[in-house]
């Protein structure tokens, strides 16, 4: 890889970089890439020494992976990074909880981690790619989603969220059927949308590189952008999902969903509102509310 000689490197083309080459890393390396990832606003202000401890590699391997992204050396890519990153660090900074919170309640604990799950989403997106992503949605023939444990119950909160704004959506159900038995009735007109979190479904990645093999396009929402389906995947929108506990939260992915549902709608402003004031209409005549 050329290095990078001239402009500002930011926290996008950090990441770019990273899945272009991913593939070719050794193990060390991907664990420096993957570091890399999760604390790419923090990486200006962290030594070589802090890097090391933190991805638990040799500081050799730090500059050798830095080496493989088209740099010098590790100073040289923090130096790259530093003005870039800055907005990104501001939006952080706004959002985050004081630290001098006394008493450690579960719920206190748990607020604090999804918040910081919500704050490192939205600042590790970039915003064109989100709308890319809205773009794609609109355009599609039929929306498909699909995923396993709790990705299952938030591939369903998708399509239902999409059919409410006038986009035709279908979760794979796993129970009659596997992913690649429903697989067929797509078409490269379609879409594809895969949620991925650990521990990784083998039978999510399948699907999702068998729908790309068949020019499927696909999404992938999922906790990291080297995650398994990533690679198959035409955009991925990495997602925050630390929890206490050794399940997934879905907090931040919630809160991706809905703004990518209400991007959508935006996108599909007259489609929506028709479609809301069908549906209204069609529930009143049915006597569908009630006031008691």
């Amino acid at each position: 890889m050329a290095p990078h000689t001239n402009g500002t490197y930011d926290i996008q083309k950090l990441k770019r970089s990273i899945r272009s080459c991913y593939p070719d890393l050794p193990e060390n390396q991907r664990k420096v890439a993957d570091c890399f990832l999760q604390i790419s606003e923090e990486i200006p202000f962290l030594s070589v020494t802090e890097i090391e401890r933190r991805a638990g590699v040799s500081k050799a391997t730090v500059v050798r992976l830095a080496q493989s992204l088209g740099f010098s050396g590790f100073m040289e890519l923090r130096r790259k990074l530093h003005s870039g990153i800055q907005a990104g660090i501001a939006l952080r900074a706004q959002m985050a909880i004081p630290e001098s919170l006394q008493r450690r309640e579960t719920l206190s604990l748990v607020a604090r981690q999804d918040v910081k799950n919500i704050t490192q989403t939205v600042s590790h997106i970039d915003p064109q790619l989100f709308s890319n992503v809205a773009a794609r949605i609109v355009r599609s023939s039929h929306v498909y989603t699909l995923g396993l444990g709790i990705s299952s119950l938030m591939s369903q909160v998708m399509a239902y969220s999409l059919n409410q704004v006038a986009v035709p959506a279908t979760p794979f159900v796993h129970d009659y059927a596997t992913f690649l038995e429903q697989l067929p009735f797509l078409s490269p007109r379609d879409l594809l949308i895969a949620f991925s979190f650990p521990p990784y479904s083998r039978e999510t990645v399948d699907a999702v590189t068998t729908a790309a093999a068949r020019k499927v396009p696909v999404i992938g929402i999922t906790d990291r952008e080297t995650s398994p389906i990533t690679f198959s995947c035409l955009f991925v929108l990495p997602i925050r999902s630390r929890n206490m506990l050794f399940t997934n939260s879905f907090s931040a992915i919630s809160v991706v969903i809905n703004a990518l549902v209400t991007e959508v709608a935006l996108k599909n402003r007259a489609k929506a509102l028709r479609m809301l004031k069908d549906t209204d209409r069609l529930l009143q005549q049915a006597g569908h509310y009630t006031t008691e």
